[in-house]
């Protein structure tokens, strides 16, 4: 089995994003989980802040579970 490294493309197996492809962003191999790039996006409300002075709601990528991710391009 090869491990899912950063940089990596990988297929998303499992889940409402089922068949979507992206790009490693992020691994985080203590919980086995990965952030990959257009896919299992989640909304979050932010307060505004220095950097953000207007708020509101963002959306960002939220972690997918490795078992849930099949590597199909290597970097």
């Amino acid at each position: 089995m090869k491990r899912i490294r950063k940089g990596d493309t990988v297929v998303v197996l499992s889940g409402d994003d089922r068949g979507k492809e992206g790009i490693v962003l992020k691994v985080d191999p203590e919980n086995s989980r990965a952030i990959v790039e257009g896919v299992n996006f989640v909304k979050r409300h932010m307060r505004p802040t220095q950097k953000n002075p207007q708020g509101g709601i963002v959306e960002k990528e939220a972690p997918v579970h490795l078992s849930n991710l099949m590597v199909i391009g290597a970097k």
